[in-house]
């Protein structure tokens, strides 16, 4: 039997949601358990961009940028086509500022253009993207100071290198969490509150593929593997936002590990980034969407409705030399230095050679290569409606890089009430149970969309306010923990 230890709350996940559900905790005088399976605090934040998007901050006021929670959800609402859960998302919504402001507080080194319009999704109506000129290491910087005074002060335990393998508890009692400690011990921590916040799954590609129902190229950080939703599924917990995958607009296949994208590499898909000279084709040749269409959001439909998610940029040597160049920080002799040598980049000195190295039917590459060729002489584009045309696609050598849709987060996650208390199979809620962050699915929020920092700010957000709701004193209230939209 595993040894049992008892606290106010266990939180499994040291993380964007765990870390500050921790520091809030603490801070009201909660005994805190914070498990870690990495051996570092910080989970994702290690790789993200760290994108937050809030409506009515100070930051924003300062800059004179009118906005408010308002218009951010009716933003959150346009992006998603109605398709983030009503309930969540005007409650990241309506806290998102506030957010925010306590890193602020806490001295968060915020960009000097933030916040700021971003392109790399569809944009919101108003600059209320914002982030720290260390992307999410600047997030975990005030995170980490913050928490390692509650360490210092006694009240966080903090437990590294130990993975949660089990969740346990019935009902009217209360819930437990077993865990592998450093690897090697069982350990049974019981407290009246457990919240869950491990992240997503997109480096499980067993777990990905059952529940999202598409083929894994996977960006996401290493320990995104679903340990979270894994001992919830196994308690008996519900599954939220199955269906609202969507990939992301491309990516280059990593150099040694296949089946994984590199963000490394990233290529400038993105019109208002950079407008195009090559033609996108997948793997019969064809193409599937304007080349120069301004809607990002609208090119990741495009490539889950039309392909298996791989396709190619095609281009000849005239766009490699006279195009804005196509990768971040590759200048044109790095592509043709890198082609035929990185894997995913393909050269040949006509059409027919370049679709046999890249595994691009030759016949239908020479048609769409043909036909678009026609369309720039013509100046119109019947097809697709592209607009820009600079050149037709002639000059040898020809080049074809290979790109997939990629995974960076799951939409799908633990099921979870509005209070964030997670739900059976059966709709019915776990008793002390609880869950943030990633764990309840990009969905939650983002719906079938990619809504710009309605991750990472909804699992700050969420994090904070069940640290305050599940400390003691709050605890002590009759009636469950509850999250109201006005706290």
């Amino acid at each position: 039997m595993p040894a049992d230890r008892r606290y106010d709350l266990v939180i499994v996940g040291a993380g964007t949601g765990g870390i500050p559900c921790a520091i809030e905790a603490a801070a009201r005088g909660a005994r805190v358990l914070l498990v870690e399976k990495d051996s570092r605090i910080g989970g994702t934040l290690h790789v993200s961009g760290g994108h937050m998007s809030a409506g009515g901050t100070r930051r924003q006021r300062e800059r004179g940028i009118e906005d408010s929670a308002a218009a951010h959800l009716a933003d959150i609402d346009r992006i998603s086509r109605g398709t983030a859960r009503p309930d969540l998302a005007a409650l990241a919504a309506h806290h998102a500022p506030g957010t925010i402001d306590w890193l602020d507080d806490h001295g968060f080194d915020f960009a000097p253009e933030s916040p700021r319009l971003v392109y790399g999704h569809e944009p919101y109506g108003v600059p209320r993207t914002h982030y720290g000129r260390d992307a999410g290491l600047s997030i975990l910087a005030v995170l980490r100071r913050l928490l390692d005074e509650q360490i210092a002060a006694g009240r966080v335990e903090l437990w590294l290198g130990s993975a949660a393998i089990g969740l346990g508890g019935r009902p009217g009692g209360m819930p437990s969490v077993t865990v592998l400690r450093d690897g090697v011990d069982e350990v049974e921590a019981t407290a009246p509150a457990v919240v869950l916040a491990t992240g997503g799954f997109a480096s499980d590609r067993a777990l990905f593929e059952e529940i999202e129902g598409a083929t894994l190229v996977s960006a996401a950080y290493r320990t995104s593997t679903g340990d979270g939703l894994v001992i919830a599924r196994e308690a008996g917990a519900g599954v939220g936002g199955r269906g609202r995958y969507l990939p992301t607009f491309g990516g280059l296949p990593h150099p040694t590990a296949p089946g994984r994208a590199y963000a490394g590499d990233r290529p400038l898909l993105t019109a208002a980034e950079r407008l195009p000279w090559e033609i996108y084709v997948d793997r019969a040749g064809r193409r599937f969407v304007a080349e120069d269409e301004r809607s990002i959001d609208r090119k990741e439909r495009a490539l889950a409705a039309s392909t298996d998610g791989t396709f190619w940029t095609v281009f000849d040597d005239r766009a490699r030399l006279c195009s804005v160049p196509m990768v971040v920080g590759w200048s044109p002799a790095d592509v043709l230095a890198k082609a035929g040598t990185r894997t995913g980049v393909h050269t040949a000195g006509d059409l027919a050679g370049l679709a046999a190295r890249a595994g691009i039917d030759p016949d239908g590459l020479a048609a769409t290569v043909e036909r678009y060729n026609a369309a720039v002489a013509a100046g119109r584009d019947p097809e697709f409606g592209r607009t820009h045309l600079p050149a037709p696609i002639t000059e040898p050598p020809f080049f074809a890089m290979e790109n997939h849709g990629t995974t960076l987060i799951t939409f799908a996650g633990v099921d979870v009430d509005r209070n964030l208390r997670v739900r059976r199979a059966d709709g019915t809620v776990m008793d002390g149970v609880h869950a943030v962050g990633e764990l309840i699915g990009a969905a939650a929020t983002c719906g079938n969309s990619f809504c710009g920092g309605m991750l990472v700010t909804p699992a700050l957000a969420f994090g904070r306010l069940l640290g305050r709701r599940l400390a003691p004193s709050c605890r002590d209230r009759p009636g469950p923990p509850h999250v109201p939209a006005d706290e």
